[in-house]
């Protein structure tokens, strides 16, 4: 990425938080760059080249002053301490600002009734593969955000991937598929994995056929997609499937099974719990 960043605060350093702070931080292209965690073991893990790295628990008022020197805020706490949190920065923040959560269930009209009508908020719903750098960040603004400030928003998440800007309608679903889906494709991966064990493989084979053919038909489609721009997956399902053939007996099964269905139930049930999770 060659887009000069302002000065960003990422204020929860944890797992997301620090993923982004990790992407940030090789980016190399923010003005500055502070985090904030709990404690002091945590604060010294997030050190690095060109990051403040604060721990609240030698400086309590940490948060405060971090967001008070940040042009973009992102806040990686929980959802239950966000209000807290966005009452402590508020009286901090400067007009302009804009203030990113990462927490699920938090609507951008409950966090700028916390904040100053001068600051602007949005949501970010990023995903763990944002870990190496392929992930993929749903971006939505609120009500007093301009375009250009959620198109800085999403700039920030690029340094870890592909990022999407969606309406804030748009982001407990969109989470329900890219936030929660490596966990469906880890559970198909060890769910094929058992099958290959119960086939009289060792754990040790299993492993290397399931997980490597995972990656490599990842590999396989960014690749048919770099050659033949708009091909779908499911072409390249039917490229593997031969007529009359065993994959074909075996997608049958699966499809049978009424697959479609199944993750159609499994992302209604996710984004429910999504909506639970705002009411509580």
């Amino acid at each position: 990425m060659t887009t000069s960043l302002p000065s960003i605060a990422i204020l929860g350093a944890g797992s997301m938080g620090g993923a982004i702070l990790a992407g940030l931080v090789a980016d190399r292209s923010a003005t500055s760059l502070t985090a904030t965690n709990r404690s002091r073991a945590k604060a010294e893990a997030a050190a690095a080249d060109g990051v403040r790295s604060i721990a609240l628990e030698d400086e309590p008022g940490g948060n405060a002053s971090a967001a008070a020197e940040a042009d973009v805020v992102v806040v990686g706490v929980k959802p239950y301490m966000i209000a807290d949190l966005l009452t402590e920065i508020g009286p901090s923040l400067r007009p302009g600002t804009i203030v990113v959560s990462l927490a699920v269930g938090t609507t951008c009209a409950a966090m700028e009734a916390l904040l100053p009508e001068s600051v602007a908020v949005a949501r970010a719903m990023p995903n763990t593969p944002s870990h190496v750098g392929r992930g993929v960040t749903g971006v939505a603004g609120g009500s007093r955000a301009t375009a250009e400030q959620v198109a800085l928003a999403a700039s920030v998440f690029e340094v870890v991937g592909e990022v999407l800007v969606v309406e804030e309608a748009q982001i407990d679903a969109l989470s329900t598929i890219s936030g929660s889906g490596p966990a469906y494709v880890f559970l198909l991966i060890e769910q094929l994995t058992g099958a290959a064990e119960r086939m009289g493989f060792t754990p040790e084979q299993a492993a290397t056929m399931v997980q490597e053919t995972f990656a490599g038909a990842s590999a396989l489609l960014a690749d048919a997609k770099e050659r033949e721009p708009g091909i779908e997956p499911a072409e390249l399902r039917r490229r593997v499937t031969s007529p009359r053939g065993t994959t074909e007996r075996a997608v049958e099964v699966l499809q049978d099974a009424g697959l479609g269905a199944i993750f159609d139930r499994a992302t209604a049930a996710a984004a429910a719990r999504a909506a639970e999770i705002a009411a509580e």
